[in-house]
């Protein structure tokens, strides 16, 4: 609980996340789920999981489309909710997950979408209540309200007309720009509420992508172990080992330029702000 009081000291928001999810959705294929659902419920969250059906139409399907189909499902759902909490089913949250706070103001009529877990993150502005604006990648673990689910839905329209169901797509790093262009303000976390725990994906090298994605900086311990490490006989020290690689990516991130673009940097009018938010969240986190 120490890691979770930290936290708390560092984003000052009175609002738990377990009180205002209004609906959590695991989105699965062929995974287990059980292990997740019960972590979830210990938090004091009730999890409802959304599983592709098998569909022989969809078979010459790329993997990439197949993916945004599940999340379609769960935007769908979460159209009668006004928020929801959407998660993929290798997602491995981290200890008192439902105790930690919104990554976003809960009074905020505009929100596109809030990621809990993030993926090549850069942050644009940090409010003064210490909320970041932002920009990732990657659909592991993120809320979104019943507006901007209408939204997502019609950005999985275009991408069947203009792409395709049978070719790659990247489609989760446009998602940022997309909600952006209807004037939603997107959110990305000051740690991370969580890993992504599941295998390297083979279409991302197949197209010159990064194989796989961890979290940089996590805001406690894990829950259980990832499946990277779970299937590993020293499940343990692999655990070790990726996430601190995990870590010095992200501090290599922040060194380079890549978390905080130095023309954002320059436009802002608070840049001690924004190199505050940036430098704090690596100080004494969990690996």
């Amino acid at each position: 609980m120490k890691a979770i009081d930290a936290a708390m000291e560092q984003l000052p928001s009175p609002n738990r996340l377990g009180d205002r999810i209004g609906k959590v959705l695991i989105i699965a294929y062929k995974e287990s789920t059980e292990l997740l659902e019960k972590t979830l419920r210990e938090e004091g969250l009730t999890p409802e999981v959304v599983r592709q059906a098998e569909n022989p139409a969809m078979q010459d399907f790329s993997p990439s489309y197949r993916c945004l189909l599940n999340h379609h499902s769960a935007w769908e759902k979460a159209l009668s909710t006004h928020t929801t909490l959407i998660v993929e089913a290798d997602f491995v949250p981290v200890r008192g997950f439902g105790q930690l706070p919104l990554p976003f103001p809960c009074d905020r009529t505009d929100l596109g979408i809030a990621w809990l877990y993030a993926c090549a993150p850069q942050i644009y502005s940090v409010s003064q209540d210490g909320y970041a604006d932002g920009f990732s990648t990657a659909m592991v673990a993120y809320i979104i309200t019943n507006h901007s689910a209408e939204y997502l839905m019609q950005l999985a329209d275009r991408i069947k007309d203009e792409i395709g169901p049978k070719k790659y797509s990247a489609w989760d790093s446009g998602i940022d720009a997309f909600l952006r262009q209807h004037k939603f303000k997107n959110y990305v976390p000051f740690r991370n509420y969580g890993e992504h725990g599941g295998r390297p994906n083979p279409e991302h090298r197949q197209n010159q992508l990064s194989s796989s994605h961890r979290a940089d900086v996590l805001y406690g311990k894990l829950a259980f172990l990832p499946m990277y490490a779970s299937e590993e006989q020293e499940g343990s020290l692999k655990l070790l080992g990726v996430r601190l690689k995990a870590r010095l990516k992200g501090i290599g991130r922040l060194v380079t330029g890549r978390y905080i673009r130095l023309p954002i940097l320059k436009k802002s009018s608070v840049p001690g702000r924004l190199l505050s938010f940036a430098i704090r969240r690596h100080l004494t986190p969990r690996l």
